[in-house]
């Protein structure tokens, strides 16, 4: 699947996720996970294809769920970045 839009939504998640401050432990464990998945799919990807994984897709869920409450911002990135990923099947 190759689709700019998809590759630079996940480079602006990244970013955010970057810029997030102060977390509990499991949230911080859960943005450190999601970093390097998202950084090992853009690597993996570097000029073909975005090939997602299943466990891609179920951080950003566990992700999403934790911070919908306290980090607004980063759920909305985080939920409009998995309904593209439906949109396209995944």
């Amino acid at each position: 699947m190759e689709d700019p839009k998809l590759r630079q939504q996940l480079e602006q998640l990244q970013a955010e996720i970057r810029r997030t401050g102060s977390v509990d432990e499991k949230g911080s464990a859960l943005l450190r996970d999601l970093d390097a998945e998202i950084q090992a799919l853009l690597a993996r990807s570097q000029g073909g294809p975005l090939k997602v994984q299943p466990t891609t897709v179920q951080g950003l869920r566990a992700s999403l769920l934790h911070f919908e409450v306290s980090h607004p911002r980063l759920s909305a990135m985080i939920s409009d970045l998995l309904e593209n990923l439906s949109n396209v099947g995944i």
